[in-house]
This record gives structure tokens, sequence and C-alpha cells, in this order.
């Protein structure tokens, strides 16, 4: 198993940061094989052997990763030293600056994101379905970082793992509507009757109209649904399947 570098966060010696794929674990059909979700029916012992596999790879200690219950939901978790792996705390957003505490988003179709905040040493991993990008998980997660570390925009970068585009992603016209009305038409892909939503799309409106920089901002080119053999897709799966993850960890700076 390789895990997925980012091009933005390699320039950056004191965090590691990945998006895994569906290969290199232990978990069986339809959980084959890098599964890192307990919560969708794969066994338990196979998922721990996955965090464990993935740990060593990317060479974190995995009993002090934290993980969310994603809810689809805007709340930001500020992960202090009291949390591990068996916290998992109900939000969709942690943020961090605690050295060697990785933070692990899950996904499989919805965005998983990753931040630095290089200046003031500062991570943060979100997880945006449809509801948690009109519900503004991600800006709402890079203001607590403005607000709990000090954060500067014009520093942050950001990475938008894979997900499902486009091309793969159908919507009815209720929620159609419900993105025109909240101002994300451009976000809408209309083809004959039929409608389907990009979801990157409104994440990179919102981290424009924050003034963001382009350049500030990187997107995985796969989408899970085109590519299922390569990740957890939900939509392309038939619903019964793994998840992927984006991690992030801060390193020690130099003294």
């Amino acid at each position: 198993m390789a895990p997925l570098p980012s091009e933005v966060f390699a320039q950056h010696p004191y965090i590691s940061a990945y998006f895994t794929t569906r290969h290199g674990g232990i978990s069986q059909p339809p959980y084959n094989a890098l599964n890192l979700a307990f919560h969708v029916g794969d066994k338990d012992e196979d998922v721990l052997a996955n965090h464990r596999i993935l740990g060593e790879i990317l060479n974190y200690d995995f009993h002090k990763l934290v993980h969310m219950n994603q809810i689809h939901s805007d709340i930001v978790t500020v992960v202090d030293s009291t949390m591990n792996f068996k916290s998992h705390p109900k939000c969709d957003a942690l943020i961090s600056n605690s050295i060697d505490i990785p933070l692990m988003v899950m996904s499989a179709d919805c965005t998983p994101i990753l931040i630095y905040d290089p200046v003031n040493h500062a991570i943060g991993a979100v997880h945006a379905g449809r509801e948690g990008a009109l519900n503004g998980i991600l800006p709402k997660t890079i203001h607590a970082m403005e607000v709990h570390y000090k954060t500067s925009l014009s520093q942050l970068q950001i990475v938008l793992g894979p997900s499902i585009h486009g091309c793969c992603y159908e919507i009815n016209q209720n929620i159609a509507n419900e993105v025109k009305e909240k101002g994300f038409e451009d976000a809408l892909i209309y083809q004959n009757e039929t409608v389907f939503l990009d979801v990157n799309t409104i994440l990179y409106i919102q981290l424009r109209a924050m003034g963001i920089a382009s350049d500030q901002i990187e997107t995985a080119s796969a989408c899970t649904a085109c590519n299922s053999t390569n990740y957890f897709s939900y939509r392309a799966d038939h619903q019964h399947t793994g998840r992927i993850a984006g991690v992030i960890v801060l390193r020690p700076l130099p003294s």
C-alpha cells in the first residue's frame, strides 16, 4: 500500500499528511482491503489491524490518533492531549496544534480535507459531504483555527482529497434548488433532465470568498466513484463499502 502524498504538504518537512487508497489492508470483501471504519459492518479486529498497518507505514502511534464519529454536521472539535484513538468525538472537523497526535478524516465519496498552518504549526482534518459543505463546515473550521491558533488565511495550505466528482454525483431537483438558494449554482451540472453536483466546487467557492488564493488549494484529481477499484465509494459500491482516510500529524519543530 502506497498512501497518496500531497504535493503542497510535501514542501513542509514538519508534518506528515497522506490520503489512503483501499489497498494494502487485510479486510475481506466488500471492505477489501484497507477499510479504516468500525461502523460499516467490517470485523473490528480487521479494522484495528488496518489502523496498525497504516500507523506503521506512516510512522505514527495509532493509539494516539484521533478520528471522528462523523455526522454530516458543522461541528468543529479542538483536539487536546486527553484525546486518543478511543475518543472519536461526534463532529465533522478536528483542529490541533499538538505534536505527534494524528488527526484522521474518513470518507467514501465525501471530500476529506487536510489543512496546515505552517506559521503557527497547526492542523485540521475536515469531512465535507453535501450537507457539511452547504452548512459551511470548511469555513467554520478555518475560523476556529483563526480563533484558537491565530491562523492567518494568507498562509494556509489546504488539500481536498479523493472524492466523488460532478461526473457521478447525481442529485434530485429539491437538492438542486437548495444548492441554488445557498448561492452555489455553479456547482450544478445539467445533462438533459439529470442534475449532478460537484461538492468540491462549493468548497472552492467558499475558500475563494474567504480570500484564500488558488495556489493555496490542492484538489485530488481522482473521482472515487469512477475509480472504485482504488477507492471506497458509497455510490459505486451500492452503500456497502469501507472508508479511505486523510491523515495529518504535526512533527516537532527544530529547537
